[in-house]
Parts: C-alpha cells; sequence; structure tokens
C-alpha cells in the first residue's frame, strides 16, 4: 500500500486533476490538497492554517483554480513536471545536428576573432543557431 501511493506521488502531475483539487478545496474545508499534489506541502499546510478560522484559504483555492486553468499544458509541465520536460528534451538531440551546430559556431567564432563580424552579430547568430 505505501509503495503504490509513493509511486503516485512520483508520477508526473496533470494539470485537470490539479484543477479539480484546488476546486475541491474552494468549495469544501479540504483546503490545500493540490498544494500536497504538487508536492509542495509547506504550502499545503499554510493554506490549511489560513482557513483555520477564515475564507482566506478557500480564496487562495479558487485563485490558483483560476490560475491552473489559464495557463497552458507546457508552462505547467516546466512549472511542476521539471523531470519529465528535461528527458524529452534529451530525447530528441540529433548526432548529426549537433555536429553541424558546433562546426557552425567555430566557423562564427572565427570570423569574430578575425573582426569580421561584430560582438553583437555574434551573439545574435549564436542564439539561433542555439535555439
Amino acid at each position: 500500500m505505501v509503495s503504490k501511493s509513493i509511486s503516485f506521488l512520483n508520477q508526473p502531475k496533470k494539470r485537470i486533476f490539479t484543477v479539480i483539487l484546488a476546486l475541491i478545496g474552494t468549495i469544501t474545508p479540504l483546503v490545500g490538497l493540490h498544494k500536497f499534489y504538487l508536492r509542495q506541502p509547506l504550502w499545503g499546510v499554510i493554506y490549511l492554517l489560513i482557513s483555520w478560522q477564515s475564507p482566506m484559504g478557500r480564496i487562495a483555492c479558487a485563485v490558483d483554480t483560476v490560475l491552473y486553468l489559464i495557463q497552458d499544458q507546457e508552462f505547467f509541465n516546466v512549472r511542476f513536471n521539471s523531470s519529465l520536460t528535461s528527458e524529452t528534451e534529451n530525447l530528441t538531440a540529433n548526432p548529426q545536428q549537433v555536429t553541424e551546430i558546433a562546426t557552425a559556431l567555430r566557423e562564427l567564432e572565427k570570423l569574430r576573432q578575425e573582426g569580421l563580424i561584430s560582438e553583437y552579430e555574434f551573439e545574435q547568430k549564436r542564439r539561433q543557431l542555439l535555439v
């Protein structure tokens, strides 16, 4: 039972489930569940404490519900599933493309050292290559 709950906590977090938990905190006294789900237990405890004698915890849950609804999935993944996004970025790297970019950067560096392009032009081209 404990191993199942630990594996559940290590899975990638889903935005819609987070919205549902935040909405539950807005409607019921179960305030802050979404913060525990997102691996932010300190914030979960703070939400519980501020909702003890005032409606501030529920208001905070309502604000979180709206924020999670309006943000896109990519931003949510970057913020709460950073291990998931770093794994997918590493899988998409093409070795031939990396070699071509490295060669182009070396050529740009030569042009900059020879004074044929300015530092500003070098930086612009470098950023274009690395995107």
